[in-house]
C-alpha cells in the first residue's frame, strides 16, 4: 500500500536527496522546513551545502506545479509542501509548547493522518521527535536507507576448516583454490580440521577462489611498526598491496589503526617511491566541548586537531635532536613535509581537489557522513590509494551514529569488490592500562 512519509529538516540535511528515496511512495515537508533550510544554508560545512542543495532542488521542482498541490517524483510518488493548520497545532499537549519547529511538524503529521487514506509515517533522525510522535499516536522511523546493522559489520575476516595437506600445499605451491569459500581481499585462518592448533595465515585473491599465504613482514618492520597480532598482520597486507585502492580499518581506541597506516604509507612514499605523497586529513570535529577560536597562523590553529597524528610520526621515527639543546630538536614529519613527502591537513580542504598517485589517510572517518565520505572517494584520481579509519564507538558528530557514519557505509558498500579490503582489529596494543580501560570502562 502507498505511504505518505512526513520529512523532518534533519533528514535533507543529513541526505540532500532524502526526497528521491521512498520508492513511489508520497514524501510531504512541512512548510516549517523551508525556514529552517533557509537558517542552516549559511553554514559553511556539510550542513550548510545539504541545505543550499534541497533549496535548489526544490526551487527546480516548483517549476513543474504547485508545491502544495504536489509534484510527481521520478520514482512515481509525489512530492508536496505541507502548511501548518492551527487548530491541530492548538490541540498539541501544552507540554509541547517549547520547540515550535518540532510541533509545526507533529502537527502536520497528525492533520495528514486524519485526511489521508494511506498510512501515514514520521521520518526524522531526532529521538525525541519520534518518541513525541509515538505518544501522540503517530508511526515514526529513523532515517535507515544508509544505515548498516553494526553487529553484522562485515570484518574482512573468516576462518576456514582445511585438511592437512591443504595448508601443507598453500606453502609447498605457493596458492591453492577454494571456491566459494572467500571473497576478494578477505584475511583468511586456514584451521587444520585434524590438529585445531595447526593454522595458516592466508588472504583470499579473487572471486575466483584463489587463495595466497600471507607474505612475512620484513625483519625490521614498516617503517620500523612491527604487527603484534593477527589482524595488524592482515592490515598491513591490505595497506602494502598496491592493487588494492581502498582500504578502511575499524578498531577501538589503541588497536593501532592510525599508526599502521601512516607506517605503511611512508613505506609507500619514502622507501618504494610508490606514490608521489602521503596525504593525510582527517574531520574537524571536537570531542567535548570546544574551546572557540584559537590564536595563530593556520598551522598553529591546527596543531591541537592534528597532534593525535603527530604523535605517531613521533613514535614511528623518535625525536631528531640537531644540535643536542632541547629548543633545537626537530621532528621527523616536518622535515617529510619540508621536503614534499608529507602532506597534513584538515579534510575541509579536500572537496574540489584531485589527487593522483598519492596515498590518502583519512583519520577518523567516523565522524564523516556517508555523502561526504563519497566527496573522498571521487577525489581520488589515477594510481591513489584511499585509507579510511575510525572507531564507529567514538563518534563526536551529532548527525551521524554507529550504524549510519560514512566509515561503516563504506564498509558494507564496498564488501567483495575487487579493489577494495577490509580488516576490523579487536585486541588493542597501546599499553596494558588502555587495553583495560577500554574493556572494563
Amino acid at each position: 500500500m502507498k505511504k505518505a512519509f512526513v520529512l523532518d529538516t534533519n533528514v535533507l540535511l543529513h541526505d540532500p536527496n532524502a526526497i528521491f528515496r521512498f520508492e513511489d511512495n508520497d514524501v510531504v515537508l512541512p512548510i516549517t522546513i523551508i525556514e529552517e533550510l533557509d537558517r542552516f544554508k549559511k553554514q559553511p560545512q556539510e550542513t550548510g551545502r545539504n541545505a543550499r542543495w534541497v533549496s535548489r532542488t526544490l526551487d527546480e521542482l516548483r517549476l513543474q506545479g504547485q508545491l502544495t498541490q504536489g509534484i510527481e517524483l521520478p520514482q512515481g510518488g509525489k512530492l508536496r509542501v505541507a502548511l501548518c493548520d492551527r487548530i491541530t497545532l492548538q490541540e498539541l499537549p501544552p507540554e509541547l509548547e517549547g520547540d515550535q519547529a518540532d510541533n509545526a511538524i507533529l502537527a502536520v503529521a497528525l492533520d495528514l493522518k486524519r485526511q489521508c487514506q494511506c498510512p501515514v509515517v514520521l521520518v526524522s533522525k531526532d529521538t525525541n521527535l519520534r518518541i513525541k510522535a509515538d505518544i501522540l499516536g503517530l508511526a515514526a522511523e529513523d532515517y535507515a536507507t544508509d544505515k548498516v546493522d553494526v553487529d553484522e559489520l562485515y570484518t574482512g575476516m573468516t576462518e576456514i576448516m582445511v585438511h592437512t595437506e591443504t595448508i601443507s600445499q598453500l606453502f609447498q605451491v605457493g596458492q591453492i583454490t577454494l571456491p566459494g569459500m572467500a571473497l576478494p581481499n578477505q584475511a583468511l585462518t586456514l584451521i587444520d580440521n585434524l590438529n585445531p592448533s595447526h593454522t595458516a595465515l592466508a588472504i583470499a585473491k579473487d572471486t575466483h577462489g584463489e587463495i595466497i599465504p600471507l607474505p612475512k613482514i620484513p625483519h625490521n618492520g614498516i617503517s620500523r611498526i612491527h604487527a603484534r597480532n593477527r589482524e595488524q598482520k592482515f592490515a598491513f597486507e591490505l595497506l602494502l598491496r598496491d592493487s588494492i585502492s581502498l582500504v578502511t580499518l575499524v578498531g577501538k581506541a589503541g588497536t593501532g589503526k592510525t599508526l599502521l597506516a601512516i607506517a605503511a604509507g611512508l613505506h609507500k612514499v619514502a622507501d618504494e617511491k610508490r606514490y608521489s605523497r602521503l596525504l593525510i586529513a582527517r574531520p574537524i570535529v571536537p570531542m567535548g566541548r570546544d574551546l572557540g577560536y584559537l590564536p595563530g597562523d593556520v598551522n598553529e590553529k591546527l596543531t591541537p586537531w592534528m597532534q593525535p597524528l603527530y604523535d605517531n610520526f613521533d613514535l614511528i621515527f623518535g625525536t631528531q635532536a640537531t644540535t643536542g639543546h632541547p629548543q633545537h630538536w626537530r621532528r621527523g614529519h616536518e622535515e617529510l613535509i619540508e621536503q614534499g613527502l608529507l602532506q597534513i591537513e584538515p579534510l575541509t580542504y579536500i572537496r574540489g581537489r584531485t589527487i593522483p598517485k598519492q596515498f590518502l589517510i583519512v583519520d577518523e572517518a567516523q565522524n564523516l557522513t556517508p555523502h561526504e565520505v563519497k566527496t573522498i572517494l571521487t577525489r581520488a584520481g589515477e594510481e591513489t590509494k584511499v585509507v579510511l579509519t575510525g572507531d564507529p564507538e567514538q563518534i563526536d558528530n551529532p548527525y551521524v551514529d554507529a550504524a549510519s557514519n560514512g566509515l561503516t557505509y563504506v564498509v558494507e558498500r564496498f564488501k567483495g569488490e575487487p579493489i577494495a579490503g577490509h580488516i576490523t582489529l579487536y585486541q588493542g596494543e597501546r599499553s596494558e592500562l588502555a587495553e583495560r580501560a577500554a574493556i572494563l570502562l
